[in-house]
């Protein structure tokens, strides 16, 4: 267990002591989970890989470039929630419990509660909110720049790259919001019986104490994630699962010991 600094939100003790060292920890811990069980890790990311796959290939042939952009830079918005049979895979590893498609796809479903569809819900209205956000970005430096909205050529005039550093700058706000109301929230919903309200109560908390870090984990996360869409998409199949158990074990490195029986049954007459 923890032993260093730590605030006390809800029923949770969030540490505030988080260094760099513990995300290289996180990520050695997290490639150990996917090599252990590589089938439920392969199985996320192939469901995130053939999403990604299609919104490419059904925006592109269509030559929808005014969606595609906005749409290839919202994509990971989405990555925690498709990782949360991945933090259910690193929780029952770590507790010693036995695997099945069963328990892990029933992960999705949260403790019965709709907890973590209700934050799922609200990840698919952040993707929806950016995308409506960045298309009018794009369809302002559109009507500036006088080129067509299917000609590549577009993002070579100066209102191109201006809508370019304008929606990088908004995204990464957008990006930085959610990242800091998720990057807790869900594992927790995964591991305690609590709201997703308190949840991101949490989240928010942890950011809030150790600010550089988790900045640090959100821009590795984001570089990776972006490298890795690179070629098809197919460099998630690897990296999506090993960032998704490594973000399971930064989790717990910020809330201490797992919830026992008798804690969850406290939380649970506290929701």
């Amino acid at each position: 267990m923890n032993t260093g600094k730590q605030a006390q939100i809800a029923p949770v003790a969030v540490a505030s002591d988080l260094q760099l060292a513990d995300l290289r920890a996180a990520l050695a811990a997290g490639w150990n989970d996917f090599r252990a069980y590589p089938a439920f890790g392969l199985f996320f990311a192939a469901i995130y890989v053939s999403a990604g796959m299609f919104i490419y290939f059904a925006l592109f042939v269509r030559g929808e470039i005014a969606w595609l952009v906005p749409a290839a830079a919202g994509f990971p918005l989405l990555a925690p929630f498709v990782a949360v049979g991945l933090y259910e895979v690193s929780r029952r590893r770590e507790a010693g419990l036995p695997m099945s498609w069963r328990a892990i796809l029933g992960a999705l479903r949260g403790r019965g509660d709709e907890q973590i569809l209700s934050m799922g819900v609200i990840l698919f209205v952040a993707f929806g909110f950016w995308i409506m956000i960045a298309h009018g970005i794009f369809a302002i430096f559109l009507a500036e720049s006088g080129t067509g909205s299917e000609s590549m050529a577009f993002f070579a005039t100066r209102a191109g790259i201006m809508m370019l550093v304008v929606g990088s700058i908004v995204g990464a706000i957008m990006a930085l919001a959610f990242y800091a109301i998720t990057v807790a929230s869900l594992p927790m919903l995964v591991d305690r019986n609590v709201d997703f309200i308190t949840a991101i109560i949490v989240s928010l908390a942890s950011v809030r104490s150790n600010t550089f870090v988790l900045l640090a984990w959100a821009v590795l996360i984001a570089v990776t994630l972006f490298i890795a869409m690179l070629p098809l998409f197919l460099g998630l199949l690897v990296v999506l699962p090993v960032l998704g158990h490594a973000t399971w074990h930064l989790y717990r490195r910020l809330t201490g010991a797992p919830a026992t029986e008798d804690q969850e049954n406290a939380e649970a007459a506290l929701a």
